[in-house]
């Protein structure tokens, strides 16, 4: 939750600004909104505002502050992470079904090459930060849940060390993993701005700072940082249809990151990787964490129209994997 500190508020109002075109602007969905800081900002600024809050305590304020506008705020009880789960039958609040969302929204599907339909604000919480970023990228590349609807923009405050990971470079071991390939192919990654753990408020009982501990990678900011899927991610043979399988050949490639390619392609029952990896022009001693973001896909892309390499290899996996995350 945010500390009612106006330089932060500013900062972040002029963040979600920057980079404007002319026109009508997308609508801002704000997720866990709490008691309508920034919101006020937002709404001072001209944005269109959806505030989706999953806390009682804060609905009574945010619903008196929607009645006092000319509909240009709406307020809607869910919570953004419980966005279409897998349980069958009625949704109850939190739970939340991203085609419901968007018809109260009155904001409409359009391809994905399109412009941005929508924009999202919010801080991701600490815990299970990772699985939520995991969740994302899966609807992302499925093109499911709100990426149905286009290439909704995220505005996202996470942890440093997620950033970090987002932003690492190949041949970092420790640091480059499977959510850096997939979030690179995948996003256009901006850092919008770097703000001290001290400008958020807690639920620490003893009034301290709630700060994930972090072994390796820095972690003394929360950063602001934009997430707009790419508009070519879908060009060639990678789909919607078959990113799951993308998705988990690269995570199992980073079980064992060190290990090389050809080792990989082997387990794979791939027995013509010399040939393919000429063709690539990938090294033959490779290790899984040398390769770039745009080597993954055109690998995966290689194989798929490879009679050595059969999908459903991977098929109770991807669908183990699946479930996971969601």
């Amino acid at each position: 939750r945010f500390i009612a500190c106006p330089r932060l508020v500013r900062t972040v109002r002029r963040c979600l600004q920057r980079g404007a075109g002319p026109g009508p602007q997308p609508v801002l969905l704000e997720f866990a909104p709490g008691p309508g800081i920034l919101t006020r900002s937002l709404l001072e600024a001209g944005f269109r505002v959806v505030a989706l809050e999953s806390n009682a305590d804060f609905l009574t304020e945010l619903k008196s502050l929607e009645n006092s506008l000319d509909g240009q705020l709406k307020v809607i009880q869910g919570d953004f992470f419980r966005l279409d789960p897998l349980a069958k039958g009625a949704l109850k609040p939190p739970a939340v079904s991203s085609d419901k969302l968007f018809e109260t929204m009155g904001v409409a599907a359009v391809p994905w090459r399109a412009d941005v339909p929508l924009k999202v604000f919010g801080m991701v919480p600490q815990q299970l930060e990772r699985n939520r970023l995991w969740r994302l990228l899966f609807a992302m590349y499925e093109c499911s849940s709100i990426y149905r609807y286009g290439r909704v923009e995220l505005n996202l405050f996470i942890s440093e060390k997620e950033y970090t990971v987002l932003t690492a470079k190949p041949g970092k071991s420790k640091i480059y993993q499977a959510l850096t390939v997939l979030a690179q192919l995948g996003y256009e990654i901006e850092l919008l701005h770097k703000e001290p753990w001290s400008s958020f408020a807690t639920n620490l009982k003893n009034g301290g700072l709630a700060i994930p501990k972090s072994g390796q990678l820095p972690n003394d900011h929360l950063c602001l940082v934009r997430l707009t899927p790419q508009q070519n991610l879908f060009t060639g043979g990678l789909k919607p249809s078959n990113a799951s399988a993308f998705i988990f050949m690269v995570k199992q490639s980073f079980a064992k990151p060190k290990s090389r390619l050809t080792d990989r392609l082997y387990s794979w029952s791939f027995d013509n990787s010399d040939k393919l990896l000429k063709a690539l022009e990938i090294p033959k001693n490779a290790a899984m964490y040398n390769l770039y973001p745009e080597d993954y896909k055109r690998l995966f892309e290689a194989l798929q129209n490879s009679d050595m390499f059969a999908e459903t290899f991977f098929y109770d996996e991807v669908l183990a994997s699946t479930r996971t995350m969601n």
